[in-house]
This record gives structure tokens, C-alpha cells and sequence, in this order.
């Protein structure tokens, strides 16, 4: 692998800390500031998907073999989510470019999948790594969750007293995907059909 690939790869990850993690946070604690359902209905949406990127980045930790095609995966339905909405869809045309909240978040969407078509570039140009993140080509995937997997092994640590190894993160990663494939499913099967691309956030937060 080329070390502009490699930079590339890199970068990806940096940005994908900013738009993925950063940048959202922030537009949530902005829409509950200023009391903008849509948006916040919106942003706990994603957050429930994204979790799915955190668990690829805790089996990259382990090394599973198909961790980057989860990473993929992720990227690609927080992309879906973030534009699946038609409630939220029509409350965010009807606002001007001047209105400063819903134009930020118009172009975090638009970051967000501009993010996932490049780590889907990216995989494919390494599509090795996709079934076989072990070998020494796809090293520079692993590097990334580095930085997690420190902030993980001090908080395992913390909470039970003991190390935080690879085949534990493999592990707890596959334990994760399985508890949120569920939910997925269940979202699928039961709620889906009954609120269909309705968010219904005209309700959220009124309890």
C-alpha cells in the first residue's frame, strides 16, 4: 500500500472523528438550545445508528476479519438515516440558508456522505482487507482505533480490574453486533411498518 493511500486512509478517519462524532454533538446540544425538534429528533436518530461505527472500531481493536466491511456498513446507514426522514426532510426545506442551525446541518449531512463514499472507495481499493483485516497491507485500517482502544483498555480497567486484550474487544464487538442486529430487526419488523419515514418529531420531548 502507497503512502498517499495510506495518508488518505488516515485522513478519513480524522474527518470521520470530526463529522461523525464532533460536529453532531455539537448540532444536538445547538437544537436542544434552541428548541428545534426536528434537528434533535434527527440527531438522537443517528446516534442510535451510529453506535453500529463504534462497535466496527472495537472489532478492528480485536482484529476480526470482517471488521472494515462493518465499518462500511456503518458509514452506509448513517447516511441512509440522516436522509430517511420526510417529516424531518420538510421541515428542513422550508427554513432560508440564513437560518444558521438547519444550513450547518445540511452540510454536516452532506459531509456525512461524502465520508461514506470515501471509505467505500477506499475499501475497494483495498478489498483485501474487507475479508482479511490480518494481513500486513491492511495495517494502516487498525491504526485508527488506536487512540479507542486506549481510552477502552483504561476504562475496563477502571470498572473491573483487568486488561483490555484483543480477543476481549473481538469479543465484546461481536457480543455488541448481535444486541444491535437485534434491534435492528426489531425497528424493521415492528415499528417500521407502523410509522413508516415518519420520524414523528413533532412529538419528541414532550413527555
Amino acid at each position: 500500500m502507497n503512502s498517499l493511500n495510506q495518508l488518505s486512509i488516515w485522513l478519513s478517519f480524522q474527518l470521520s472523528l470530526v463529522f461523525i462524532v464532533g460536529l453532531p454533538l455539537t448540532l444536538f446540544c445547538w437544537s436542544i438550545k434552541n428548541k428545534s425538534r426536528a434537528i434533535s429528533k434527527l440527531l438522537s436518530n443517528y446516534w442510535k445508528i451510529s453506535i453500529l461505527f463504534f462497535i466496527s472500531l472495537i472489532l478492528l481493536i480485536g482484529e476480526y476479519n470482517f471488521a472494515l466491511l462493518i465499518t462500511n456498513i456503518s458509514t452506509l446507514i448513517m447516511t441512509v438515516s440522516i436522509w430517511f426522514w420526510n417529516d424531518i426532510n420538510d421541515e428542513l426545506n422550508e427554513y432560508k440558508i440564513s437560518h444558521a442551525l438547519t444550513t450547518t446541518t445540511k452540510i454536516w449531512r452532506w459531509s456525512i456522505t461524502f465520508i461514506s463514499l470515501i471509505f467505500l472507495i477506499q475499501s475497494l481499493n483495498n478489498i483485501n482487507c474487507i475479508s482479511f483485516i490480518n494481513s500486513a497491507e491492511c495495517e494502516i485500517w487498525l491504526k485508527p482505533s488506536t487512540n479507542f482502544y486506549l481510552i477502552l483498555k483504561n476504562l475496563f480497567n477502571f470498572l473491573f480490574g483487568a486488561s483490555f486484550s484483543q480477543p476481549v474487544a473481538k469479543f465484546l464487538g461481536l457480543f455488541a453486533l448481535l444486541i444491535y442486529t437485534l434491534g435492528l430487526l426489531q425497528w424493521a419488523i415492528i415499528k417500521f411498518p407502523k410509522s413508516g419515514r415518519n420520524s414523528g418529531f413533532s412529538n419528541y420531548d414532550r413527555d
